[in-house]
């Protein structure tokens, strides 16, 4: 039995705002921490990212899966993991929290709620860092979901997203979402709004060329779509001490 719609497009929403404030929120204590060492910054974030992501994924993973990323969501849609109103949910979710994620880590730091971003990223090599970015992405997930060990799923996305802020040329976005509300926090983390939508376009690359190799190696994937990222088919149960 699965979690009512509207409960999993919240989970959805708190899920991708929590991450995109821990993304931009991050940024900016990390530019004023260390502001003569952008290595360190760029670790400081990555490692704060990383760290919430695993976090919100277990919090939010029993309830909608935790896709917290539209590629996810729609990779899931066309192995029929979800329907295509639930994947419609789920997106709107994704876009509307990440946004009020950036406008609340604006805020925390004392900055103007919105304020675009004038930090320019563009360039071919940047546009293969989030395809390269977002392949990886969707190979770990359903690797690690095809492989019966859901439970670590969080795990490793963390360690994936933490890694490939190193070794991507781009930071690895990886994400349309947090590209979007990206867009909205002139920091460290931002994006200018004339570079989004290549990164955008590049990261939905990345998840179709998944979705193909994915499909060539698992041919069994289906099977467990509904698991992704964690699973959630479950009825919610109350905690008795035999339980402990």
């Amino acid at each position: 039995m699965q979690q009512p719609l509207g409960r999993r497009i919240l989970a959805e929403f708190l899920g991708t705002g929590f991450l995109v404030a821990a993304v931009v929120g991050s940024g900016i204590a990390a530019a004023r921490l260390s502001p003569h060492d952008t290595g360190l910054q760029l670790f400081e974030n990555a490692a704060a990212t990383a760290a919430a992501l695993i976090a919100v994924i277990l919090a939010v993973g029993p309830v909608s899966g935790a896709h917290l990323n539209p590629v996810v969501t729609l990779a899931d849609r066309f192995f029929g993991g979800v329907s295509t109103r639930e994947a419609g949910g789920y997106i709107g979710a994704q876009l509307t929290g990440g946004a009020s994620g950036a406008v609340v880590a604006n805020l925390m730091f004392s900055l103007p709620a919105f304020e675009l971003s004038t930090k320019v990223r563009s360039g071919s090599g940047l546009w293969l860092g989030e395809v390269v970015a977002t392949f990886g992405l969707l190979l770990v997930i359903f690797g690690v979901v095809r492989s019966g060990r859901g439970s670590v799923a969080p795990f490793a996305v963390g360690a994936y997203i933490g890694g490939a802020y190193f070794f991507t040329s781009s930071t690895s976005f990886a994400n349309p979402a947090v590209t979007a509300a990206r867009m909205l926090s002139d920091t460290f983390a931002g994006i200018a709004p004339s570079s989004a939508p290549a990164f955008v376009g590049f990261e939905l690359l990345g998840g179709g060329l998944a979705v193909g190799v994915i499909r060539f190696l698992y041919p069994s994937v289906a099977e467990v779509a509904r698991d992704l990222i964690v699973p959630h088919d479950r009825p919610d149960r109350p905690v008795t001490r035999d339980a402990w």
